[in-house]
């Protein structure tokens, strides 16, 4: 082979090797996932290789707020049994704005005042101290929740708080795409790369699904359903089915129940549903202000452009819920299908932890794989004191 040629030849492979690269995985992914594009508050980067933008580089700027919203706050300690629904609010209900955005401790991301996020959570929290269900089934509750928070140390309340704060400012990108998207929110100059092309009347399909039916278990102990859910997403994405107990203890689950904040870090880290070529980094929205559809516009395009599971946060009520034979209390159940609209029904599928049955032999038994009304399951997670999921 002349030189001339070694070179075409050279030149020829190194092109295509060039062409391949961005199909090849990164070299530092972990167990099968993605590689996670990097995503600056100055300069997100949204490329047709990403379905979502990656976590964020968290600036000074973020990082003086996460510092005054941390120094703002108190523990309790033993104290934090003691006290009224309205102190504990005060004191751990405490937001952030990263870039245009809102972030409240315990409850997510959301488009109220804070002013407003503590007036809501503490009517919740009275009303929850009134009305305690009867069967609970393993959501953490607001009082249960703020209570926990409250009596932390100081120190682990400034390492938890920190914690969480800095997630969320890595993850704000997520939200304005997701607002832009759903809401119809305007994007800041910022982020004007975070916008798609418009569908041009293109729809996402009929029905859609994701996570085999059969990767899914009813919950071992009846304050589990936040360990279930999670066993059922990481089994969706590993195929490793690791025991409830296993994620109870990562979860930091107690018999008061798990906390969906929880259930979200627990997804970004144990899952690849967190890469951009997924859903992103998994946060918890408040949806308070959503309408049905914009509910039900999310939800498909989570399942049938993201591929990712949702983490649903309802009221367990058999007004909602028709195989109930009674009322239960918060529960998390895992978004993986849709059927559109079909004899003027629009469908959800998820996989619902809960068997009533297993605690009280006289009930029904309750199937893990359902397609249920959408409608109803928004009105449920809109019945919840916290209007919250995860996705």
């Amino acid at each position: 082979m002349s030189r001339r040629t070694s070179v075409l030849v050279a030149v020829g492979l190194l092109a295509v090797a060039l062409g391949l690269a961005p199909l090849l995985p990164d070299a530092g992914s972990v167990a099968g996932r993605a590689d996670r594009a990097r995503l600056t508050e100055s300069r997100p980067t949204a490329t047709a290789q990403t379905a979502s933008p990656g976590r964020g580089e968290v600036t000074p700027r973020m990082r003086r707020e996460i510092e005054r919203v941390v120094a703002s706050g108190r523990s309790l300690g033993p104290d934090a049994g003691r006290v009224t629904p309205r102190m504990l609010v005060d004191t751990q209900v405490r937001c952030a704005v990263f870039a245009g955005q809102r972030y409240c401790l315990g409850i997510g991301w959301t488009q109220d005042s804070e002013a407003e996020v503590r007036d809501r959570i503490a009517a919740a929290a009275s009303s929850t101290l009134r009305r305690t269900p009867a069967t609970t089934t393993g959501d953490l509750d607001l009082v249960a929740g703020l209570q926990a928070a409250a009596s932390r140390s100081e120190s682990e309340r400034v390492a938890g708080e920190r914690a969480e704060l800095t997630d969320a400012a890595a993850s704000v990108a997520k939200v304005w795409q997701l607002r832009h998207e759903i809401q119809g929110v305007p994007l800041p100059a910022k982020y004007a790369a975070l916008a798609r092309p418009k569908d041009k009347g293109r729809v996402y399909p009929r029905t859609a699904r994701i996570m085999k039916g059969s990767r899914t278990l009813a919950q071992n102990r009846s304050w589990w359903c936040g360990p279930t859910a999670m066993q059922s997403i990481a089994w969706g994405w590993d195929h490793d089915k690791r025991p409830q107990s296993y994620w109870a203890k990562r979860l930091g689950t107690t018999t008061s129940g798990s906390s969906i904040s929880e259930i979200v870090r627990q997804v970004n880290r144990s899952t690849g549903y967190d890469s951009p070529r997924r859903a992103g980094p998994y946060v918890v929205l408040d949806i308070s202000d959503f309408t049905y559809r914009q509910w039900w516009r999310m939800t498909k395009r989570h399942i049938a452009k993201l591929r990712a599971p949702l983490v649903l946060h309802p009221q367990l009520l058999s007004r909602f819920y028709p195989y109930l034979s009674f009322d239960a209390s918060g529960h998390f159940q895992v978004g993986r299908g849709y059927r559109d609209r079909r004899n003027g029904v629009e469908k959800i599928g998820f996989f619902e932890p809960w068997n009533q049955q297993a605690f009280d032999p006289g009930s029904p038994y309750v199937e893990r794989v359902q397609w249920r009304s959408a409608y109803r399951s928004f009105r449920a997670n809109k019945a919840h004191p916290m209007q919250n999921l995860g996705l």
